[in-house]
């Protein structure tokens, strides 16, 4: 049965229409506000720009010291920071034309797999729209890669060509490129030496001879329903795979996002422009759809090759962007860095009270924009007032001082993060998606927020729960299926109707909003029968300060015990006020002050969850997880089999010892 929600008020999307089942919400689809196109491809939309905008600013480059084309440009990146130079729509079109004509030059043809291996920059996107001009398919590879992952990604994609970013990527493919007899050409974007062109430059002049008619006629050859990238999951268990993503799909997301997310892409103040910093990995689809949606909506767009925190937000104080694409990880970072600096001063304690204000003023916020009869009171704007100028704006100032939207994913963000920066005056959206979704299918609707979920399907999608709660989506994004390199073409992955079964677990609520639980193969089974989905109090716990990783264990044990890992900033900070500077940290991890502190961690963790789900013990490993350890990988998800299989000692040792 469906019934239609309440009418769509101006300027906001439709409703979603709800399939009920026995009372319960069980789908949950919004209707499309645009036809799919039937015609075009992506690697239009830089000549659309430059024919339409061609003196509007689309990226603004961050040159090193040093960097041969620090010299010429014009400099500004519209925040009066020489470090950025702006980059027009139509200089951006000249670039990818001219680079589209190199690579047609040296022999790739239509169809053939170029490799990009590169932290986020300006040449990335420059690479990946030639490359589609050229008519190319890209296949991302994640810049830290091994030597073996990388050769996997380019011996299964078959690629051609590679572009690498530097020194140490192109060391790692020379490693292995007698396993890629396919793999032609290997250009370096940063060159060798001062006498040696890098791998734009040279491509580019190795084209001049091309006429522009060769790139235009590839271009007019090129469809919605080809495909234009192999993308590799991350691979958090078993071999990666690549999810073929086409034209359409990439299209059918930008073009959903934007509309759902339009507040957002909207001019800060009248004649402000909107702008972002990317710095999640161009090699994730996320990162991917990101640049997409900025060239599309002609969003002022640069980029931040390091997620070092220092770096980071040094990058952020001179970009000065509007709005961020996100993981929790960087606003628990800030959150928890601006309480550490309270600290240290002496002001914990005026820090939390403005914590707690700002977290009821964000909740009575989100309750007035779904009908709540009161949004915050008098007194409470008035708290809130105060500690704007002593707390909040020290918040915003982190984040480059004029963010006021961050869209978040890959891991939820809690309710207690969620309404702090609604109420410090940076509203939070948190979405949902898969690689094999072209990024998306969820996003909170920026008009009516809903702190805690994942949002509504995007325009012209639809997400439904299946009976054990797993989430089943369909929708134009939705990939046609896994390259299968052994026969040579691609491997349907959703069913006869379209469904694409996830893998994760979650529920939609009267309103049509999605929260996700956890990972259906993560799913733990105590001895008791007791079904846990261990992602709730991971995602609790990694979000205090001192810790860095949470891995909740219990399969077939009789109770759940934790696996933590400690934070490196937020220990180094404990160490300062215990005055524990100069102890080992192997000593430093028996430390009593220490454990209970941690233990009031998973003591508030638990009051999460029923007491048959509650972490009854933990053990403190001895270092971090990291993606060079293996435990983590690209885009930072945890390789849970990995941790399993590597600590088993200490996770019997859980179990052996007597409990307390």
């Amino acid at each position: 049965m469906a019934r239609e929600s309440p009418p769509r008020a101006a300027g906001t999307l439709p409703a979603p229409l709800l399939t009920l089942d026995g009372g319960r919400v069980t789908g949950a689809a919004t209707p499309p506000v645009a036809r799919p196109p039937d015609s075009g491809s992506l690697a239009d939309l830089p000549f659309l720009n430059a024919g339409q905008a061609p003196d509007e600013v689309l990226f603004s480059r961050r040159f090193s010291r040093g960097d041969p084309g620090a010299e010429g440009g014009r400099g500004g990146g519209g925040n009066g920071d020489a470090g950025w130079q702006d980059v027009t729509c139509a200089e951006f079109a000249a670039e990818v034309l001219a680079l589209a004509k190199g690579l047609i030059a040296y022999g790739l043809r239509p169809g053939d797999r170029l490799a990009i291996m590169c932290r986020p920059r300006y040449e990335w996107t420059l690479v990946d729209f030639a490359a589609w001009a050229a008519g190319l398919i890209t296949v991302p590879v994640y810049h830290t890669a091994s030597p073996h992952q990388a050769s996997w990604v380019l011996s299964d994609s078959g690629a051609r060509a590679c572009v690498v970013e530097g020194v140490r990527e192109a060391r790692t493919l020379t490693a292995v490129r007698h396993r890629l007899p396919v793999l032609e050409h290997l250009w370096q974007l940063d060159a060798i030496s001062a006498h040696q062109n890098s791998a734009i430059g040279q491509i580019s002049a190795y084209g001049r001879g091309v006429p522009d008619e060769a790139v235009t006629e590839r271009r007019a050859n090129l469809m919605p329903w080809l495909a234009a990238t192999v993308i590799y999951t991350s691979g958090t268990t078993g071999v990666p795979r690549g999810c073929v993503l086409t034209h359409a799909n990439l299209m059918a997301e930008v073009d959903a996002a934007i509309e759902a997310l339009r507040p957002v892409f909207a001019e800060p103040t009248p004649g402000e422009r909107p702008s972002t910093l990317l710095f999640l990995p161009p090699a994730h689809v996320l990162g991917r759809i990101v640049t997409l949606g900025c060239v599309r909506a002609r969003v002022r767009l640069g980029h931040a090759p390091s997620l070092r925190t220092e770096d980071l937000l040094a990058d952020l104080a001179s970009f000065r962007p509007t709005f961020l694409f996100a993981i929790p990880y960087l606003l628990e970072k800030v959150f928890n860095g601006a309480r550490a600096r309270a600290e240290e001063l002496g002001k914990a304690g005026s820090f939390d009270r403005a914590a707690r204000v700002a977290r009821r003023y964000g909740a009575a916020s989100e309750a007035r924009q779904h009908g709540g009869v009161h949004g915050p009171g008098l007194g409470l704007r008035a708290a809130r007032s105060l500690y704007d100028t002593l707390v909040y704006r020290r918040v915003r100032a982190a984040l480059g001082g004029r963010v006021r939207h961050v869209i978040c994913g890959g891991s939820p963000l809690g309710r207690r993060l969620g309404t702090f920066y609604e109420g410090a005056g940076v509203s939070v959206y948190e979405g949902y998606g898969l690689t094999e979704t072209s990024a998306a299918v969820t996003v909170t609707p920026p008009d009516a927020p809903r702190i805690g979920t994942v949002g509504r399907p995007l325009p012209g999608t639809e997400v439904r729960t299946a009976p054990d709660g797993e989430v089943l989506v369909r929708g134009p994004q939705v990939f046609g299926g896994y390259w299968d390199a052994a026969l040579g073409r691609v491997l349907p992955a959703t069913d006869a109707e379209g469904w694409l079964a996830t893998g994760d677990l979650g529920s939609l609520d009267e309103d049509g909003y999605l929260a996700i639980t956890g990972r259906k193969k993560d799913l733990i089974i105590t001895s008791g029968g007791k079904n846990v989905a261990p992602a709730p109090l991971e995602d609790c716990l990694r979000a205090h300060p001192l810790i860095s990783q949470c891995v909740v264990v219990g399969d077939n044990r009789p109770y759940l015990a934790a696996l933590l890992t400690l934070d490196a900033d937020g220990l180094h900070h404990w160490r300062l006020l215990a005055g524990l500077g100069d102890v080992p940290q192997a000593e430093l991890l028996r430390d009593p002050e220490l454990l209970r502190q941690l233990q009031r961690a998973v003591d508030e963790a638990n009051d999460l969850v029923s007491s048959a789900e509650s972490i009854r013990r933990f053990r403190v490993l001895p270092r971090d997880f990291t993606i060079d350890s293996g435990y983590l990988t690209p885009s930072l998800k945890l390789r849970r089999a990995e941790v399993l299989r590597d600590f088993e000692t200490e996770i019997d040792a859980l179990y052996e010892e007597p409990q307390a």
